[in-house]
């Protein structure tokens, strides 16, 4: 440790150095890119505002028992989803219940927060760690944490998604923890942090674990003990981490059998990137999607270049760490160990989740290099030929922008010119000596005139090292943030659009008699959780498959492979699914996919069967019929659900622009192929077709894109024919949902101008015309035969059904796993199916109903951690017994005052290994 270490604990030192650093950054770099909360730019891009500020802000409502539901049910979304998976997968952080201090209309301030003050851990935790490693200056463990918490991986990658940033976090001190391990410290302690980690986020914990266990493994090599003595230390570690996932099995095994049960997605190959694009990224100001992060500032990859070479350093520790570095590096790039750094399935998105661990990895290098005194002129000119060799072969990338070249000189001069002054002041008569001390026969005022001259030296190195890590740190944050908004899609925070929407909600909110749906003409994709409501709108990485299909099947529309379900504005799945109240608003104005309109937000209501309605005997086969029984007309199938015959599904005419008819789709869209309409034209590709005078026109076209008009409508209530809108692409990762276009005029003709953005297709049997009298007597039928009470608590269920009700009870909610239910006095068992929906055979005898929801896995998860609870109780038994048995009675004090006998100056034995110069261990007190 050198002079400047400060009185009191130098780990605390570093780790508040390295937090005030990485927050002063983390600020500044969103403060550059005019970024909320310091500029007008959104930072909710992709995820982060679809699902992630969503979930907070329904965590928000929980905490303020002001959400519809509890953990175990999410009544909001998805018509009613299993919600503990979704706590487990995005909410499990500790952190995420700091957005409880924040005012509602503040939730995305909230989560950004959140995210700063995980950064700003990450870099305490490690700066804290690094010292336990091996001593050193506590102001470079502060640096080098600073330059972990913000590198490249965090500012381009888990910036928007912030419950990766809990694994940053959890890597250094599951590292601690594997040091406690080594030493026979803080047994117990360790389990806590594996548990907290697990808890946090199972996924990137998974990865850091991965982590911790090499860096642990290689402490045992350079540590030169027993076989059998570190045969007892892994084993020790095993326990530890063995333990602390079990007591996390309650929620990880929950999160485990969601994902079972979540809707599948197509499967991917694994391509690595090129080589000259993943050394791209260890350069400042790089950014591209799909690429490794691997960005930790030109001072920890220059020191972290520099420790082969560095003859200070033992040769073990050198071989050691280089070796683990690089194969880590290469284990990202082939498919074997890439897939199990992803526990085994392929990610969906960004194929480099892992790339935090490599990080670390650079940054424990660069210490183990500084530790051992600054490197010297041929370490640094040896770093210095690798970097510019490294930046050489990188400059053949298109991530590397010509500003790059300016922020990398600039950060290398500081860097080279910091750790020279530091070799200096190390060295000052040119000795090999670290311990800063002056010649014997110097004079005193000539040796203080000489340790000021050091002390300035090396506050400039200091300075100088802290100024070009900074620098390219916000630069790198700033570029990172500036690409990702131009590339992806955003969201605007919470305003204007979102109050009114919530107001209007609130006002007709009338759960659980019926729902409130927040609209078709959604803000994000899980807006029931941002502004309210009961709706089939969902975005989750565990939404059910159960869901997803049911509500294709019925013509509903969904983004990102069919985990992102959309809102379906259609009046017989509103009455199957009891919204009686839809709420209406204009496209959001921050979106630009669509030409604009100026109305406002409105409420309809309609009247709606009861969440519990009764079917026939014969209607469903008393209730098992599931989701394969629904064909390939949506409008068939949502009378399936209905239990009425209500549309007139017609034979269309189809044109195109030029009059002439489609083509099949030669790809996996079925139907005919709609071209893009030429800009300018005034020709536009129509649908013809006859329908009964005063029906309502439906459009399915999932892979339409662009909008429709029903030509000739008549104004309904003043009001002009509706435009739908439609979204897909190709290959497909969205399907648009039916939309209403308005009613059929008196001639019965249906005229459809379709105006494409995209080649698209329209399927057979597009158009529905829904007969709303008969819809009307279906509803009075329902609500006759339908549940007389309804009460809906957390994951329970209960109704009262008329006396003599056979056939099935239906609940208006996914029949999800997890659901069990019971008429009457009989013993609950997993519920029945209803085309998708929750089903209870009634034989005449029950009046009444009670399902209860218990999520898959929970109650194996409880299990194993009741029993790794017990275990951790009967070693904390053992462990106090040993220790009163090995202490035995000690000397008595001599009575009265006196002097005390002298401390025993013999050093006791510790298990903590101390590399020694020859790269052994040595023993210290």
């Amino acid at each position: 440790m050198d002079r400047s270490t400060p009185r009191g604990n130098p780990a605390r030192a570093a780790a508040m150095l390295a937090a005030a650093l990485t927050a002063a950054a983390f600020c500044a770099a969103d403060a550059v890119a005019r970024s909320f909360p310091f500029g007008p730019r959104t930072r909710s891009v992709n995820d982060l505002g679809n699902q992630y500020v969503p979930f907070h802000a329904h965590l928000w409502d929980l905490l303020h028992g002001r959400a519809d539901g509890g953990l175990l049910v999410n009544w909001q979304s998805g018509f009613g989803s299993s919600f503990l998976p979704d706590l487990g997968t995005y909410l499990g952080s500790p952190f995420a219940l700091l957005v409880g201090l924040f005012p509602r209309d503040e939730i995305d301030l909230a989560v950004y927060a959140v995210t700063l003050l995980k950064t700003v851990c990450a870099g305490a935790a490690m700066a804290w760690l690094l010292p336990a490693l091996r001593p050193g200056r506590w102001w470079a463990a502060g640096l080098l944490g600073a330059s972990y918490a913000l590198c490249g991986w965090t500012v381009a990658d888990a910036a928007y998604n912030p419950m990766w940033l809990d694994g940053l976090v959890a890597l250094p001190l599951l590292c601690l923890a594997g040091e406690w391990a080594l030493t026979g410290r803080r047994r117990f302690l360790g389990v806590l942090v594996v548990t907290a980690a697990w808890v946090a986020n199972f996924y990137t914990a998974y990865m850091a674990t991965l982590g911790a266990a090499l860096v642990l493994l290689l402490r045992l090599w350079l540590s030169g003990l027993p076989r059998w003595r570190a045969l007892a230390v892994a084993g020790r570690a095993a326990v530890t981490a063995a333990l602390g996932v079990g007591l996390a099995a309650p929620l990880v095994a929950v999160v485990y059998f969601g994902t079972k049960h979540a809707s599948p997605l197509p499967e991917r190959t694994f391509v690595p990137v090129p080589g000259q694009d993943m050394l791209a990224r260890l350069l400042p100001a790089t950014y591209g999607f799909g690429t490794p992060g691997i960005f930790v500032g030109t001072t920890a990859l220059l020191l972290a270049l520099a420790l082969p070479f560095h003859r200070a350093v033992p040769r073990r520790v050198r071989a050691g760490w280089t070796v683990l570095v690089v194969a880590v590096a290469l284990s990202m790039q082939w498919d074997p160990t890439h897939l199990v750094w992803h526990a085994f399935a392929e990610p969906n998105g960004s194929a480099y989740r892992q790339a935090f661990v490599l990080c670390a990895l650079l940054v424990i290098a660069a210490w183990h290099t500084l530790s051992y005194g600054p490197p010297g002129r041929r370490a640094l000119g040896a770093a210095g030929g690798l970097l510019a060799l490294t930046a050489a072969v990188a400059s053949g990338s298109d991530l590397v922008r010509p500003f790059v070249w300016p922020i990398l000189l600039c950060a290398a001069a500081g860097t080279l010119g910091g750790l020279l002054l530091l070799g200096r002041v190390a060295r000052p008569d040119g000795s090999a000596g670290t311990d800063g001390t002056g010649s014997a026969g110097t004079s005193t005022a000539g040796t203080g005139s000489a340790t000021l001259r050091r002390t300035r030296l090396a506050a400039l190195a200091v300075v100088l090292l802290v100024g070009a890590q900074t620098v390219e740190a916000v630069a790198t944050s700033a570029v990172a943030t500036r690409l990702r908004l131009a590339h992806m899609d955003d969201y605007a925070p919470w305003g204007p659009r979102q109050q009114r929407q919530s107001e209007a909600i609130a006002q007709a909110d009338g759960w659980p008699r019926y729902r409130t749906d927040p609209g078709r003409e959604q803000t994000v994709g899980n807006d029931p959780m941002m502004v309210g409501g009961q709706g089939a709108q969902y975005y989750s990485s565990l939404t059910s498959d159960v869901l997803s299909r049911t509500l294709t099947a019925l013509g509903g529309g969904w983004t990102s492979r069919g985990r992102n379900l959309q809102s379906l504005d259609n009046a017989v799945t509103d009455a199957v699914f009891s919204v009686g109240a839809r709420v209406h608003s204009p496209p959001d104005p921050h979106q630009n996919w669509f030409p604009q309109d100026g109305s406002g937000v409105t409420v309809t209501r309609e009247d709606v069967p009861p969440l519990v309605t009764v079917r026939p005997a014969g209607a469903a086969r008393d209730g098992r019929a599931g989701v394969r029984a629904f064909g390939p007309s949506p409008y068939r199938n949502q009378e399936l659900l209905l239990g009425a015959r209500v549309y007139t599904v017609p034979r269309l005419t189809v044109r195109t622009a030029a009059g002439r008819r489609p083509e099949r789709s030669p790809d996996d869209r079925p139907g005919l192929l709609i071209g893009a309409s030429a800009p300018g034209s005034a020709h536009r590709p129509e649908i013809g077709a006859r329908c009964p005078a005063g029906s309502e026109v439906y459009l399915w076209a999932p892979h339409f894109s662009g909008t429709a008009r029903l030509s000739g409508a008549p104004a309904r209530n003043g009001a002009p024919a509706p435009t739908g809108r439609f979204r897909a692409d190709h290959p497909v990762t969205k399907i648009a949902p039916m939309q209403p276009l308005g009613t059929v005029p008196a001639s019965g003709r249906v005229r459809i101008e379709l105006s494409p953005d995209r080649a698209g297709t329209v399927p057979d049997g597009a158009v529905g015309c829904l007969d709303t009298a008969r819809l009307h007597t279906a509803v009075q039928r329902l609500e006759v035969t339908g549940a007389t009470e309804v009460t809906v608590s957390g994951g329970t269920v209960r109704a009262r059904v008329p006396a003599g009700s056979t056939g099935a009870a239906v609940i208006a909610a996914p029949r999800i796993a997890g659901w069990r239910c019971a008429a009457g006095d009989a013993p609950e068992k997993p519920a029945s199916q209803y085309y998708g929906l929750i089903a209870v055979p009634l034989d005449g005898t029950a009046t009444s109903l009670t399902c209860t929801f218990h999520p898959p896995g929970l109650r194996l998860g409880s299990a194993v951690g009741a029993a790794s609870l017990l275990a951790l109780a009967v070693l904390a038994v053992l462990s106090a017994v040993r220790r009163r048995r090995t202490a035995g009675p000690g000397p008595q004090p001599p009575a009265g005052p006196g002097p005390q006998p002298p401390a025993d100056p013999a050093p006791r034995p510790t298990d903590r290994p101390q590399e020694t110069a020859a790269g052994g261990t040595a023993r210290t007190s």
